[in-house]
Formats: C-alpha cells, structure tokens, sequence
C-alpha cells in the first residue's frame, strides 16, 4: 500500500504551476496488469485520469469503484474521475468514487441540476469539483443559477479565456439550458467513448 502526502483540495492544489501537468489516461493501461503499468509511469505523471462510462451516457463501460480504491493504494499521485453516467446515478457515483480514493470528481453540465448537487457533494465530501461538457454542447448551453458560489458564477467566463487560448481556467458548476444529453449523431450512430472536453485547472 502506498500512501499519498496529501488528498483532495490540497492535492490538486499541489500540483506544479510552473509548466505543463502531465494528465495519464488509464482507460489506455492494462487492466490484467494495472499495478505494473501504474509503477511505470508513476515517476512521469502528475495526475491520473480515470473515465468512468456507463454505457448509457457514453459508449463503454468501465471503471468501478472497487477497481479504483486499488488504484489509489498503488499510487502517491493524484486521481481525477471523470463522470460520463447519467444524471440518475451521478450523485451516487460521486460519493462512490471519492469514497474509493478519488481527490477531483469532473461532472457533466448535461446532468443539470443533479450534476450540481454532485458538485455541492463532491466538496461536502472533501474533494475538488469540476465540470465538463460533451463536445457539441456550446459553452452559451451553461446558465448559472444566482444561487451558485462565486466561484461557479465565473464558468462561462472562464471557459470563454480557455476558448480563446488565453490560459487553462477553472469551470465549476453550471446548469445546461437544454438537454443535450442524446447518445447518437443525427444519422442514429452511437458518439465515441469519450465525448467531452475538460475544463480544469489548479485553483487560483
């Protein structure tokens, strides 16, 4: 077992800010031998990028939370859970996944309002939050509720400077004013596995 310096908030917040973070995706590990890839890279990554599909929201099924709670014993970096599920279970699934050692739980603004409360959980639970949307879902879909903290206020704006090459800023929260949430283009075929861009960065 391995044990992390430091978790959640402050981890994310430890991460280097003078040049580019190194974001591993293990989708691409070998699942039959995941503690040798993980022991592989540990001395290059600074954050490992784990997309939970659930079949429904997006095409795939993969990873769970007890295959991650491993995952977090055989690491000292960081690990970022991005949540392509469905809004019924995105709540559920966020308390799973920090509960099995997740320290940034990334949610979609398609899951509207319980993606928000997914957020609100994510940090009672004492990780960081961020949101990410589906590539065709345009950054003007995001209307933020005057209720929303401060820091959930500036999403568009924020997102809007990322657009325009101007820096990695953080987007958190948000509720998408339609549901963009269909799994098939126009012509009825399923979207790839990993339709989304993230939008993250450390906290200022």
């Amino acid at each position: 077992m391995t044990a992390k310096p430091v978790s959640g908030p402050a981890a994310i917040a430890a991460l280097p800010r003078n040049r580019l973070i190194g974001e591993f995706s293990l989708w691409s590990a070998d699942l039959a031998n995941m503690e040798r890839d993980l022991k592989r890279i540990e001395a290059h990554v600074d954050l490992h990028h784990i997309d939970v599909a659930d079949a429904r929201f997006t095409p795939g099924f993969l990873f769970f939370p007890d295959m991650v709670a491993r995952i977090a014993k055989l690491t000292t970096k960081p690990i970022h859970v991005h949540l392509m599920v469905e809004a019924e279970i995105v709540e559920a699934q966020t308390r799973q996944f920090i509960e099995a050692g997740a320290d940034l739980v990334t949610i979609h603004a398609e899951n509207g309002a319980a993606g928000l409360r997914a957020v609100k959980l994510a940090r009672e639970l004492g990780a960081e939050a961020g949101v990410v949307l589906r590539l065709e879902t345009p950054l003007e879909a995001i209307e933020v509720p005057s209720s929303v903290t401060k820091a959930t206020r500036g999403l568009r704006d924020a997102a809007r400077h990322l657009d325009r090459g101007q820096g990695t800023e953080p987007v958190r929260g948000g509720l998408p004013k339609a549901d963009r949430g269909s799994r098939a283009d126009e012509e009825g075929r399923p979207r790839g596995r990993h339709p989304a861009r993230s939008r993250w960065r450390h906290p200022p």
